[in-house]
């Protein structure tokens, strides 16, 4: 499967110039982030035959999710599995009504009014999502033809591989899940 990382968003654009949290809940993508997110729908969708379309809840990731979607007419599915380890402000997400209004196209009748943590998430959890993530889709038959659109410590969890936003990589859920990270938040 394809694990793509949201495009750069408002949380990204002003951490990665001060290194400090600025505050941003649940940030959209910039617009670099949109052409990122453009970017990777081009390229994946000319290049592998996707079925599938897995996004964490997160704004970014949806956004991110939605020019591929749109390219290849499949509905992005939402997982709140694949959303990023909670340690930031930027990891407060939207209230799912919130989230139906702003992505109307999106089906999230599924999904908690809040469904992120109350409290920073431990390393351990994020490895064991990933884990229990990486078990759902081995037994599919068809996991080569997903894409899974997510954040740097989820990916971080499933590969032991830091990407940048707009970055893909591809990644194997029936070989052997990862038991350490080293956390350096990118």
């Amino acid at each position: 499967m394809i694990l793509l990382r949201h495009g750069q968003s408002e949380f990204n654009l002003h951490f990665s110039a001060t290194r400090r949290d600025p505050g941003i809940e649940d940030p959209r993508l910039t617009p670099l982030g949109h052409s990122q997110a453009e970017a990777a729908a081009e390229a994946i969708a000319g290049t592998r035959e996707v079925r599938r379309i897995i996004a964490s809840p997160y704004s970014r990731a949806l956004q991110t999710a939605a020019p591929l979607a749109r390219r290849l007419g499949l509905p992005v599915l939402v997982n709140p599995i694949v959303r990023e380890r909670y340690a930031f402000t930027c990891d407060v997400g939207s209230p799912a009504t919130a989230l139906r209004a702003a992505f109307p196209h999106v089906a999230l009748d599924h999904l908690d009014e809040v469904w992120w943590p109350a409290q920073e998430e431990p390393a351990e959890q994020v490895l064991a999502r990933a884990a229990r993530f990486r078990g759902e889709m081995a037994v599919l038959e068809d996991w080569q033809h997903t894409v899974v659109v997510s954040h740097w410590g989820f990916i971080l969890s499933m590969t032991g591989r830091s990407i940048g936003n707009g970055e893909w990589l591809d990644c194997d859920p029936t070989g052997p899940a990862l038991e350490t990270v080293v956390w350096k938040h990118h």
